[in-house]
């Protein structure tokens, strides 16, 4: 409806996973890491957790579009299946007829399938999505059919994705020979305020906008207040936002444009709380006698040390370091992505020399 008024070519802003619209903010950029790193591996499993609306599945849908012709990926999601429903669906998956067949019998035809892939140079890649919805027995029958092997090399890969509540199922004490397999896992967090602020201006550019700066500073702002940087909660209310601007003839969205939107949206989407704190007599006498432009802050004077001696610094300090740390590993990751990835192209041309000399001696 408003996408004529404002020159744009497709909605920005759907709620269905669009890879064409991935944005990779620093997390994202980091899961796909892990994912490319996974593929390169050709084995174990790779974990992708993230709260609900974080993209967890645009991510999945562009590691897809973008693997190369000798993988065959399946993707299911994931009811809460038994071992037995599970083997049935990802056979199905892969386009197999199980009509009617035992789960030995599935098993069976699966394998074939797996070895007829390997001997064509091909590998399966299996994607679980909302696996925390996955019992504990059924986790482990995904590790069971990563038991179909071949050179030493299993023929079928998974990746897990899926909310929160899945890393506990995975800490359960009978689940280590799983963890054992797992050779990398992230979490995904929500954007920042800068990401949240190109996340909009990136999807409306792709969509086709081509005007000046559509949004103010402080409507940014807003939307980043209101969602907290999770992408569904962001193309929900932006969503609803470029609706008003149309119907209310805007060329520019305002804080007034956005704040009135929210008002409208509020009860159907989370706010989070803002937490309180009490404040303690002893807080509240040294906010009296503190200079006012410190008005309401309070600063311990004294250092705080750890029993081994070591000066406890502020949060701050600490967030630094580790962001200094998460950068260097992101690095280092994406180094040996594309050393393993030059490696495998070098295997591959070999193996293809290989195959046509051994051709011509026959």
């Amino acid at each position: 409806m408003y996408e004529s008024y404002y020159g744009l070519n497709s909605k920005p802003f759907q709620l269905t996973p669009d890879p064409a619209f991935f944005f990779a903010s620093k997390w994202h950029k980091r899961a796909m890491s892990y994912l490319q790193y996974g593929l390169s591996q050709a084995e174990g499993f790779i974990v992708i957790t993230g709260d609900i609306g974080t993209g967890k599945t645009t991510i999945a849908n562009s590691l897809l579009a973008e693997i190369e012709d000798d993988i065959v990926a399946a993707q299911i999601v994931t009811p809460k299946l038994s071992p037995d429903e599970l083997v049935k669906m990802v056979a199905a998956k892969f386009d197999l007829e199980v009509a009617g067949l035992s789960k030995a019998d599935i098993l069976d035809v699966l394998e074939h399938f797996l070895y007829d892939l390997s001997k064509q140079g091909k590998r399966a890649l299996l994607l679980v999505d909302e696996a925390q919805n996955l019992p504990l027995e059924t986790i482990e029958e995904l590790r069971m059919l990563s038991n179909f092997q071949q050179f030493g090399k299993p023929l079928l890969q998974s990746f897990l994705l899926g909310q929160e509540e899945l890393q506990p199922i995975l800490r359960a004490p009978n689940m280590e020979q799983f963890r054992q397999r797992i050779v990398a896992s992230c979490h995904l967090a929500p954007m920042t305020e800068d990401e949240t602020q190109h996340y909009i201006e990136f999807r409306m550019q792709h969509a086709g906008w081509q005007g000046n700066r559509l949004l103010s500073d402080k409507a940014f702002s807003h939307i980043y207040q209101f969602t907290r940087g999770v992408p569904r909660k962001i193309n929900t209310l932006m969503d609803r936002i470029l609706l008003y601007g149309f119907l209310e003839e805007l060329e520019v969205l305002t804080e007034e444009a956005v704040n009135a939107v929210i008002e409208e949206v509020k009860d159907e989407m989370f706010i989070p709380q803002s937490p309180k704190f009490e404040e303690t007599e002893e807080v509240a006498e040294n906010n009296t006698t503190s200079n006012s432009a410190d008005e309401g802050s309070f600063k311990p004077t004294q250092k705080v040390l750890t029993p081994n001696g070591n000066e406890i610094k502020e949060v701050e300090y600490y967030k630094g370091m580790l962001s200094e740390l998460v950068d260097a590993l992101d690095d280092a990751i994406s180094h040996k992505i594309k050393l393993t990835q030059y490696i495998d192209k070098l295997l591959k041309k070999k193996y293809r020399t290989y195959v046509r000399l051994k051709g011509d001696e026959d």
